[in-house]
């Protein structure tokens, strides 16, 4: 914490603004590869050999892989450090990406979006670590919001030009496209990263094992509120295609134009909802009470927008404000929970809390991923696609007050845990 101090004294180096758009871009492409199957299934020939309920559990195998990797990638991360962890990450997703382009059934799907699953699970605990080495505490929940803001800038982006590439080149080209893309990213990072040298130390101090870590109260129970949480973000990307298709009929050009609507809103959640917390950082409220107060409000947003929004759809538009107005929640929300771990932790564990957190919402994804395939299709049949995806909505705005709650009352103060950092120092 001194460090910190002393850094914000001296002034941070300008070069953290190269270093989080790494970040940045390196989930664009993590969320370009993850979208692409998505859309190109809502219409043609992969929509076709691909139902509603295969698509359900194609999802599932993706965050099972998800959730296995999450529980050991920080800790990688965290051992290898910040260059290399993350390199090795965007090189496994990126090969992952590309072999989609050789597949041709729903278990070749399923198989590579395991893989997908395993390398994409690295970027978040390898972009905190990033944000936690270059970011002093009064920034990181801005810094947060900017490189977790590719994720909704990946999914702007991925509907026209997925839409474009696949129709225009087909499906398997469109794949092999967003692969090369993740190369170039990985050369120009492997040649420009360094970790800062007033933190190198404290960066590659002794690793705390998952043991200890899980038994600390904030760990435990953030880890919890992520099974309920993160899944309302993963429903809303990986369905939303799918979803304009069944209810509306859409086709995937229209789908590719006007996707991209409540992806561009969360996107300024991510940005509003970081600044909104470092405003009343600076009118005096400490950064505890702060952080928490913004993830209230803007979980409270996420939330009800998806509860009562059934009730307010009428029509295509109308859905697509619900579900902007949810984003937008959502990604200010997770700009300020990205936060946490650095404020609780030593810099050693950062990544490697991230990553655990993050078995929890793998976890939420394979459950409820798998549950909104057998909704969708069941109550479909029984009464139609729009009251069938009603009621998934109002089922994910349920799941997400429970999120909120534990964070709020359950995961104690974010202050810096004496023990675990006594532990760090040792």
């Amino acid at each position: 914490m001194e460090k910190e101090i002393l850094l914000r004294q001296s002034g941070p180096s300008r070069m953290r603004w190269v270093m989080i758009s790494f970040a940045f871009f390196a989930t664009v492409l993590n969320y370009l590869h993850r979208l692409s199957f998505n859309y190109l299934t809502a219409k043609g020939f992969l929509h076709d050999i691909i139902p509603d309920d295969y698509f359900g559990y194609i999802g599932s195998a993706f965050f099972i892989a998800y959730m296995i990797s999450n529980g050991f990638s920080g800790f990688v991360i965290d051992k290898l450090g910040t260059r290399i962890g993350y390199s090795l990450s965007m090189a496994f997703w990126t090969t992952a990406g590309i072999l989609h382009a050789l597949a041709l059934s729903p278990f070749q799907f399923g198989l590579f979006r395991f893989l997908l699953g395993i390398g994409e699970a690295g970027n978040w605990p390898a972009a905190l670590k990033l944000t936690a080495e270059w970011f002093p505490a009064n920034e990181r929940s801005t810094a947060s919001g900017i490189f977790n803001s590719g994720a909704a800038v990946g999914a702007v982006v991925a509907p026209p030009l997925i839409a474009w590439l696949g129709s225009t080149y087909g499906w398997q080209i469109t794949f092999a496209v967003i692969g090369v893309l993740g190369y170039i990213w990985l050369a120009s990072f492997w040649f420009t990263y360094y970790t800062p040298s007033e933190v190198v130390k404290e960066s590659k101090a002794r690793i705390i094992s998952p043991r200890i870590l899980l038994k600390n109260r904030f760990v435990s129970w953030f880890t919890l509120s992520k099974v309920f949480m993160d899944p309302v973000w993963y429903f809303i990307t990986f369905w939303i295609g799918r979803y304009l298709a069944d209810v509306y009929h859409w086709d995937l050009v229209k789908i590719g134009w006007f996707a991209m609507f409540p992806f561009i809103v969360a996107d300024f959640g991510n940005i509003l909802g970081g600044l909104f917390t470092q405003y009343i950082i600076k009118k005096g409220v400490e950064i505890p009470k702060a952080r928490k107060i913004s993830v209230a409000i803007f979980g409270l947003v996420m939330a009800l927008s998806l509860i009562l929004g059934p009730f307010l759809i009428t029509g295509p538009v109308g859905a697509l404000i619900i579900l902007a107005v949810a984003g937008f929640g959502y990604a200010a929300y997770t700009a300020n929970t990205l936060a946490f771990p650095a404020d609780v932790v030593p810099k050693s564990a950062t990544a490697s809390v991230w990553g655990i957190g993050s078995v929890g919402a793998g976890l939420g994804g394979v459950i409820f991923q798998s549950l909104s395939g057998v909704a969708i299709k069941n109550l479909s049949v029984q009464f139609n696609y729009g009251i069938a995806y009603s009621a998934v909505f109002i089922g994910y705005g349920i799941i997400s007050l429970i999120g909120l709650a534990i964070v709020l009352f359950l995961t104690g103060p974010l202050v810096r845990n004496i023990e675990l950092q006594d532990y760090a120092d040792k």
